[in-house]
């Protein structure tokens, strides 16, 4: 590292100093246990102070008031018992030489009604948002005292804590935010109608939390400076603010842009991949130019190049790369000790969302240590003894597997029959709205040839070759073919998504597309399709489109259905195809329903997942001394695998990823990274 990056600059956050630029901001990952910042949640933020990282903030939306019900696991600070826990994490965050702090807020309208206590939500005017569906009622004055002396007392429990700060949550339409914005506040009284009596509760937190802390613990908010609709927040607006709570005690602000009511609006204030790269960071650095106090600024920040280049240009004071850290929190150590070439790369899949809502805390799409720091090292440290061992397969469960294993110091061969890895996911980023999944590949890749694995493409293995090679541990990584036999006639009449996917078949007409599986695959072939097809359905038994496709890519997906006029069929089930006058009729119908209905179409699509081929593993079983078997419990103890039913078998043989059984990308690597620690 040049001794001159300013990545490394350290800087002075009031009466902190800072040991570089790099932030992760406030954000909500869902890992709290009733509620509380316990053992999983300092896990997680001490290995992100390990990695180098100058400041960690926890509990975006962390909650001050018990009528503020937690939609996404949030931490409930206005409890006394979370003191010690904020304590325990204070601590070994100071250790690692890092900062903490953490957001407050109520969330107002955002969050539901019908879970938790069944509390009523709360809204500055009655409003309701659409993306957590809550009806509200409106705050009254009582309400707004109280909520006040909520904030400062819970500001007062993060001090008592060891927390180096605050932050105060004026954004995304919490329930200060709604205060602010004209778009929500529809009141009469003294806190309604002119940007002061907008913004009077806001200013009565902040000094009500200056005033419970004392003037030398920091205090910041996070806001909005331009909500990005007609009737909202606008620049100019946003200044006025920003000038209005820096007089009133805050020592940092950072920075936003847009609002979230929505799912296409949500890609807009965080960005996925498909969407234009660190797209408010300029707008960010207009903020910093124009206020009195230190700015941060979180938004698809994902490489060090942009966030060198925020700081080298007086954008930003600390960049915030939230995301890129829970991808790899050894971000900042790798930085500064030279080593920025094997920095893990956040793709911006959005699993991290996503996942929130559908696994119940954060994932990262490709590094299975995040989140499970009790349980998996984000570092792999070497084995006892090394022992010779062959991967079969390249795509993202074998490249992890090759990786593991080498960095745990064995000696790896991986065999791939094509050309070049990658697997599905090479595949899968063809799909221009998909294409930074080769970041998971690509970084693999690298990583395995750094660790010196014997790469050997073009090399299909038959029965025979690996056992003659005197191997320790064979890993099959060798997936699955994409399986089309569903329960229906016809079915070799359809065609499957890879063939669509790759150009392979270009079918021109009308195209059915059937989604037996509910994730990306249907809707990156019928994006495909559109290049040549004339017209398209989607057809799921499902009762919604692509369930397993997180709100976050699947607003654009939605728009593009939309614009190629694509229509679209749920709760039918495909039953039939058949020849019919040089076409194919389609017979579809609606569970226990006694009506059918007829599509005619030129080609019908089937997606349902892959089947694996298990052709070598039948093959090497006999000869194996667990024959093939994982041991569940070995596995979750990061036990090495136990099972032996052959004494005289010469290697060791597992399988993983689509190996096993059709999953996702991030199944097939975290098989690969617990199996092979313990190897």
């Amino acid at each position: 590292m040049p001794m001159n990056d300013p990545l490394f600059s350290p800087f002075r956050l009031k009466n902190l100093t800072l040991r570089n630029r790099i932030v992760s901001t406030s954000h909500e990952p869902a890992y709290s246990e009733d509620g509380l910042p316990k053992e999983r949640y300092r896990a997680y933020h001490r290995e992100k102070a390990r990695g180098g990282v100058a400041l960690t903030m926890m509990g975006g939306s962390a909650l001050v008031s018990p009528d503020s019900n937690p939609p996404f696991g949030n931490l409930q600070l206005f409890r006394d018992e979370a003191v010690p826990y904020l304590q325990a994490i204070a601590d070994d965050v100071h250790e690692a030489g890092a900062a903490l702090m953490t957001q407050l807020t109520h969330m107002g309208h955002r969050t539901y009604n019908d879970f938790g206590d069944w509390i009523p939500a709360l809204s500055a005017s009655g409003t309701r948002e659409t993306a957590h569906r809550a009806f509200t009622r409106t705050a009254e004055a009582t309400d707004i005292a109280r909520i006040t002396r909520d904030f400062a007392e819970t500001a007062q429990r993060c001090q008592a804590g060891g927390l180096d700060g605050v932050e105060i949550s004026l954004y995304s339409g919490h329930l200060l935010e709604e205060f602010i914005s004209p778009a929500r506040n529809f009141r009469t009284d003294e806190y309604g109608g002119s940007f002061e009596n907008r913004l009077r509760f806001p200013l009565e937190v902040i000094r009500a939390v200056r005033a419970a802390v004392g003037p030398d613990f920091i205090v910041g908010v996070r806001m909005c400076f331009d909500e990005q609709r007609v009737l909202g927040v606008h620049p100019e607006d946003g200044l006025r603010i920003a000038h209005e709570v820096t007089a009133a005690g805050i020592d940092f602000i950072c920075a936003h842009r847009g609002f979230l009511d929505t799912d296409a609006q949500l890609t807009k204030f965080i960005p996925p991949m498909a969407t234009p790269a660190s797209p408010h960071l300029q707008f960010a650095g207009w903020v910093k130019k124009n206020v009195d106090v230190p700015v941060m600024h979180a938004g698809r920040i994902a490489d060090v190049a942009t966030a060198r280049y925020a700081i080298t240009e007086g954008l930003l004071d600390m960049v915030g790369m939230v995301r890129a850290l829970m991808a790899d929190p050894e971000l900042p150590n790798k930085v500064r000790t030279g080593r920025a070439d094997q920095i893990r790369p956040c793709v911006g899949a959005s699993l991290c969302m996503d996942s929130i809502y559908t696994n119940g805390s954060t994932l990262c799409i490709h590094n299975p240590a995040t989140g499970r720091e009790q349980e998996l090292p984000q570092l792999v440290s070497p084995g006892a003894a090394a022992k010779h061992c062959a991967v079969v397969g390249a795509g993202p469960a074998g490249l992890e597997a090759a990786r593991v294993l080498a960095e745990r110091g064995h000696r790896v061969t991986l065999y791939e029959a094509n050309d070049s890895v990658g697997g599905q996911v090479a595949l899968a980023a063809l799909s221009h709205r998909r294409r930074d999944l080769i970041g998971i590949v690509d970084w693999r890749l690298d990583e395995c040839k750094r660790l010196g694995v014997d790469i050997r493409l073009n090399h299909f293995v038959e029965p025979g070759e690996l056992e003659r090679l005197g191997y320790d541990v064979i890993v099959l990584a060798n997936g699955g073919m994409p399986d089309i036999a569903i329960d229906a006639t016809g079915v070799e009449l359809a065609i499957d998504t890879w063939d669509i996917l790759c150009g392979a078949v270009k079918p021109k007409g009308r195209v059915l597309v059937y989604d037996d599986h509910g994730g990306h695959q249907s809707l990156d072939a019928i994006e495909t399709l559109t290049r040549c097809a004339s017209q398209i359905e989607y057809v799921t038994l499902g009762r919604t489109v692509a369930p397993d496709v997180g709100s976050s890519p699947a607003a654009g997906y939605f728009a593009m259905l939309a614009e190629n006029d694509v229509r679209m069929t749920v709760l039918h089930q495909l039953m039939g195809i058949e020849r019919r006058d040089g076409a194919l009729a389609v017979t579809l119908q609606v569970e226990d329903s006694h009506v059918s209905t007829t599509r005619i179409v030129d080609t019908v699509v089937i997606e349902h997942g892959t089947a694996p081929d298990t052709e070598l593993y039948e093959s090497l079983r006999a000869g194996s001394r667990n024959h093939g078997e994982i041991l569940v419990g070995d596995l979750l103890a990061r036990r090495p695998q136990s099972a032996v039913h052959n004494p005289d078998g010469r290697y060791v043989l597992y399988r993983i990823g689509d190996a096993v059984a059709s999953r996702n990308i991030h199944a097939a690597i975290f098989d690969a990274y617990r199996l092979c620690l313990a190897i």
